[in-house]
């Protein structure tokens, strides 16, 4: 393995959401995306049901995403909670990335493990994947709005899929922020007797 442990600490600990309004307009190349899935697709998973499913929009697809998303956020808002500049974002986010995936969750047809599990192994793909975009410069950001968790249809899922979210992705000039974390020691009771 060609990764030492100090490498390794170094990605995990330089992790950080990235937005699209820091994005370029240089596009992540297949290949990168490709990559990145695969890398998704190690993550842990009891009884192997890899529960993870990914639907990625490019191209076109990112302005029929966006216009999805602004659409829904129109209908759906109160006027009272209704904000142009987030329907602005909804619209407009999805085509200010070079990519943007669909994060799934396909639930064991004979459900052989609790559903928590699978969730947490959609999200241990999706760190395998933001770590991933960070070895590669690539900036991303998990986003879960209510319009994407309600997109069976926009999305045409399966019986027993559901949405978990939005990654958006793409290569970015936002420098190196310093990351914030309290503690270790305020979280960790050791119990040796």
């Amino acid at each position: 393995m060609s990764l030492n442990a100090e490498q390794t600490n170094q990605l995990i600990r330089s992790r950080r959401a990235i937005f699209p309004n820091t994005y370029t307009e240089e596009p992540i190349p297949d290949e990168v995306i490709k990559e990145i899935l695969e890398n998704a697709n190690w993550a842990p998973t009891h009884k192997r049901t890899e529960p993870w499913r990914f639907k990625v929009f490019r191209g076109e697809a990112r302005r029929r995403l966006g216009e999805y998303l602004a659409r829904w956020y129109k209908e759906n808002t109160p006027s009272d909670k209704y904000l142009d500049r987030k329907y602005d974002k909804a619209l407009n986010n999805p085509q200010r990335s070079s990519c943007v995936i669909a994060i799934c969750m396909q639930r064991d047809p004979e459900e052989r493990v609790p559903e928590w599990e699978e969730l947490a192994s959609v999200a241990s793909a999706v760190q395998n994947m933001w770590l991933s975009c960070t070895a590669y410069g690539i900036g991303c950001y998990w986003s879960s709005p209510r319009s994407i968790l309600e997109a069976d249809e926009f999305l045409g899922l399966k019986e027993g899929e559901r949405c978990l979210g939005l990654l958006y992705m793409g290569y970015h000039e936002m420098p190196e922020i310093p990351g914030k974390r309290q503690p270790i020691e305020e979280k960790v009771e050791w119990i040796r007797e």
